[in-house]
């Protein structure tokens, strides 16, 4: 009788711990999901419908004027459209540099070691600790001698050069992955530096990029510190400055800021929703790994 009620016994209280692992996760997910319900339904409300005692009834009626004013402006509002378009500008460009030269970097640093090379790996990473606001001041000096100040040129090299240390260490680690009996094969039949990164490293580098390109993408797309202070001019400022303009000096539109912040937020979702799953692969074949 034991060796027949102890199997049942044991599986109704797996049954049970797992009831109580899905309800914990699913109260974590509604809670979390909450300012995502009031993002949505805020949107989509007249400006007369928004209020603190109404803040979670859904609308009475459904109405676009909210995005409509996000986007193209109107009653004291700056629409986003330019500013969109600033940041599609500013970060097409810098992710594919960014994931040009770290790739660069990993190949060398994983593949051709020389003296030194641990450290200046080291060096390297030691650029992703530095914060931001340390360095606002000499580099806004050096990007007016550059005469890229105020442009879209200098702020897509400042990501650049800000996005080298993660994006060196995940291809490092990746590349260090790949056996080295495949640059040896590569070296015996005459392919040079470029020669074995273009024919050996490169069509291995699937994962490694599409892991790089999101992060890079979702930084760049969500940074705000720099825009601000680097695009002085309200004509060049991305999107998330623009977001942040929305606000209103005397009142806040709240329904035109979550229609805003809705459609600010689009990009980096749709990159998640159609290539998350490369991501996630790219995580798994040892991206950030070592």
């Amino acid at each position: 009788m034991s060796s027949i009620a102890t199997p049942a016994f044991g599986r109704r209280r797996l049954r049970w711990s797992r009831l109580v692992i899905y309800g914990v996760m699913i109260t974590f997910l509604l809670f979390f999901l909450l300012p995502v319900y009031l993002l949505l339904i805020t949107s989509f409300k007249s400006f007369d419908q928004v209020s603190l005692s109404r803040m979670w009834d859904l609308p009475t009626s459904f109405s676009l004027e909210s995005f409509n004013r996000a986007w193209n402006g109107g009653e004291g509002v700056i629409g986003m459209r330019g500013s969109f378009w600033n940041s599609v500008q500013l970060v097409v460009p810098a992710t594919v540099i960014s994931c040009i030269l770290g790739s660069l970097n990993g190949y060398v640093l994983s593949k051709w070691r020389f003296p030194g090379s641990e450290t200046l790996f080291t060096l390297i990473l030691f650029g992703m600790f530095i914060p931001y606001q340390s360095v606002l001041v000499p580099l806004v000096e050096i990007l007016r001698e550059m005469r890229l100040y105020a442009t879209i040129p200098g702020l897509i090299l400042v990501h650049v050069v800000y996005g080298i240390p993660i994006t060196t260490l995940i291809f490092r680690n990746y590349y260090a992955t790949v056996p080295n009996e495949l640059v040896e094969a590569g070296k015996i039949d005459g392919a040079d530096f470029f020669g074995i990164y273009r024919h050996v490293m490169l069509p291995l580098s699937a994962p490694g990029f599409v892991v790089v390109a999101i992060w890079q993408f979702t930084s760049i797309w969500n940074e705000f510190l720099f825009g601000l202070i680097i695009t002085n001019d309200p004509q060049l400022r991305p999107v998330t400055v623009a977001l942040q303009n929305l606000s209103g000096s005397q009142f806040t539109q709240w329904n035109v800021q979550m229609a805003g912040a809705l459609l600010v937020a689009l990009p980096p979702l749709l990159v998640y929703i159609f290539l998350g799953k490369y991501f996630l692969r790219g995580l798994l074949a040892g991206s950030l790994k070592g």
